[in-house]
């Protein structure tokens, strides 16, 4: 079964919107929001540290297993269709 990843760039509302579109397309076996494993490199003697990071739009994966290659296909549309209308950036990671 071929596994698409996602990145989004976006907040909160454009993910739920994504994910609900997503689930919505007939034969997809599963979409997952995956952990984030990297370290965040924040220095405690920065100018910044301690400040609030909700300024800038929050970064998530996302994992889809798809049945066959036309769900492929219409993942790959929705996500077009997704990012245009929630004005965020969804890169398409990779497939296999």
């Amino acid at each position: 079964m071929p596994i698409v990843r996602l990145r989004v760039t976006g907040n909160e509302y454009a993910v739920s919107d994504l994910m609900h579109a997503l689930e919505a397309i007939e034969g997809i076996e599963r979409i997952e929001e995956v952990a984030d494993l990297m370290p965040h490199m924040d220095d405690d003697d920065s100018s910044s540290a301690g400040l609030p990071d909700d300024e800038s739009p929050g970064l998530h994966d996302i994992e889809i297993e798809a049945p066959n290659e036309e769900a492929v296909r219409r993942i790959h549309r929705v996500v077009e269709l997704i990012a245009e209308q929630t004005e965020s950036v969804i890169e398409i990671v990779d497939e296999f």
